[in-house]
């Protein structure tokens, strides 16, 4: 591959561009957690409680299949046009989970059916959006500039935390539901004009060969995953033949997957990126992030609005400390790295940091006030904060150029299957302590009242808890705290590999990086001699 057009960007070009990467980069993060808030309102009207789950894991797969898929593809075919290609597809999908069971296709006898295909259709896109946004930064910004604007789009990510439950309270609560789909398309479409008029990355001239065996078996073995730590301990048991069937059939995808990639001449994620020791810690790192951070994090929702009786739109007020400290340390930590150089001790800070933080949240109980609540977020948002980008930015100083749309598909992939086996098992974890809770405090009749083994607190909302005697109240109210904060011990017990996986992380020089010092009148007289024309 050779770049026949590398444009000179300057910084205000950039900071434009940066803008519309950032509003791309919102709609992703934004997405999922706008959607929940519309839930219960899409199963109401849809009469889908039998399927309602799928309309998060639709959208999952299609994010975590094809964000591998989408980081080669840059590689291959430029960056821009792929990247424009995502938003798209994550418009059309937003579109038409907007007017799914409407009666333009259809009415609302298939509604969520429509709506799971179509929320599969806005993940495939929404996979191209995150992984873009890191490898065009990659393209414009020298890894030794880079922690500054990564620092930013890690602040994107905190505010897309808060603003997300914030924005889908309003929508739910004053507008239709499919405003929880439409409000992306005028975000996508300014997106779309400032990228398309502004944006200008390098040319590549390659031979194009896509590896489509290679993709299809990545593909099976990721939706065989995803689904294992969906319905595994919910729809079906873990020993069920139905999970050992989709183990057996990740397995023999993945493990295919690995013989194909090794004899491919482009492929969708070459194994070779792994014999670099950095970039093989750094992804361990990213799925123990990803398990340990998404995974538990989904708890802090359930605690605010159950145990201290926030409202869904409260509780992303109450998770503004989070964004608080992930916001500011992420972007003092990028610009320090741009005028240092050194990011090592990042990641290793990062990871105590937040080891810490999720201890602290192994203290809530019935009784934990939210200035507690608040002061355990700020610090385990500063461990995220020193986490988020500086992981990627390692993965990317590790690799060729050439790669760096693969190796930023892989960070990120690599992360999203932590938070999903994350979700999953501390799922398990929370609903089975739950479960023992209830019956220690309250009997076995409450624990089958109260509990149904996959969803917990979901099987129970304010207005039966309001109605509850007092006794009856503060029995449910405290195995739900004690339940999360058991949640945490786990997470504990991962969070404490990140620092000692970041340890062994070797810095290397960031690429353009400090720049040469001026040279002397005798190096200048060489070179004008090197650079004068022959004389025949």
């Amino acid at each position: 591959m050779t770049v026949t057009d590398q444009p000179s960007v300057t910084q205000p070009k950039i900071r434009v561009v940066l803008v519309g990467l950032m509003i791309a980069m919102m709609l992703a993060m934004l997405d999922n957690m706008i959607v929940s808030t519309s839930l219960p309102i899409i199963v109401r009207e849809f009469d889908g409680l039998d399927h309602f789950t799928w309309v998060v894991t639709a959208y999952v797969l299609g994010t975590t299949v094809s964000t591998p898929i989408w980081g080669k593809l840059g590689d291959l075919y430029g960056r821009k046009t792929v990247f424009l290609t995502s938003i798209v597809i994550f418009l059309i999908g937003s579109a038409l989970s907007g007017m799914a069971g409407s009666s333009m296709l259809g009415g609302p006898e298939d509604g969520m059916f429509e709506l799971i295909g179509f929320r599969a259709v806005q993940g495939l896109g929404a996979g191209g959006l995150i992984v873009g946004v890191m490898a065009i930064i990659g393209d414009l910004v020298p890894p030794r500039e880079r922690g500054r604007y990564q620092g930013m789009m890690a602040g994107v990510m905190a505010i897309a935390m808060v603003a997300g439950p914030l924005l889908g309270g309003f929508i739910a609560d004053n507008l239709s539901w499919r405003w929880a789909f439409y409000i992306n398309l005028p975000l996508g479409g300014l997106a779309l004009l400032v990228l398309i008029t502004q944006m200008h990355l390098p040319k590549y001239r390659t031979e194009h060969k896509i590896d489509w065996v290679g993709a299809g078996l990545l593909s099976v073995g990721i939706t065989a995953l995803v689904l294992i730590t969906t319905w595994g301990g919910n729809e079906y048991e873990w020993d069920s033949p139905q999970i050992f069937g989709l183990v057996g059939l990740a397995a023999v995808a993945l493990a295919l997957f690995a013989l194909v990639e090794r004899r491919a001449a482009e492929p969708i994620i070459s194994l070779g990126l792994f014999k670099n020791r950095n970039f093989a810690l750094i992804s361990a790192v990213g799925f123990l992030l990803g398990f340990a951070m998404f995974g538990a994090i989904n708890f802090l929702p359930i605690f605010q609005q159950y145990v201290q009786g926030a409202s869904a739109t409260g509780s992303g007020l109450l998770l503004l400390p989070l964004m608080f400290g992930m916001l500011t340390v992420s972007i003092l930590s990028g610009r320090t790295i741009t005028r240092t150089g050194r990011y090592r001790v990042y990641p290793i800070v990062g990871g105590v940091l937040m080891a810490i933080g999720m201890l602290l949240l192994t203290m809530l109980d019935a009784q934990t006030s939210r200035v507690e609540l608040g002061a355990y977020l700020v610090v385990l948002g500063a461990g995220m904060g020193f986490l988020m980008q500086t992981t990627m930015l390692i993965a990317q100083n590790s690799v060729e150029q050439r790669d760096l749309g693969a190796a930023s598909g892989a960070a990120t992939f690599f992360r999203s299957i932590g938070g999903s086996f994350g979700v999953s098992l501390f799922g398990a974890v929370f609903a089975t302590r739950f479960q023992h809770e209830l019956t220690d405090k309250l009997g076995a009749q409450a624990a089958a009242q109260f509990s149904d083994g996959g969803g917990g607190a979901g099987s129970f909302d304010p207005a039966v808890l309001a109605g509850l005697p007092a006794a009856a109240r503060n029995g449910l109210l405290t195995s739900l705290a004690d339940s999360i904060a058991g949640v945490f011990w786990w997470a504990v017990a991962v969070a404490v590999l990140v620092p000692v996986l970041a340890w062994f992380v070797k810095e290397i020089p960031l690429r353009g990086a400090p720049e040469a010092p001026a040279a002397t009148p005798e190096e200048k007289a060489e070179r004008a001699l090197a650079d004068a024309p022959a004389v025949p």
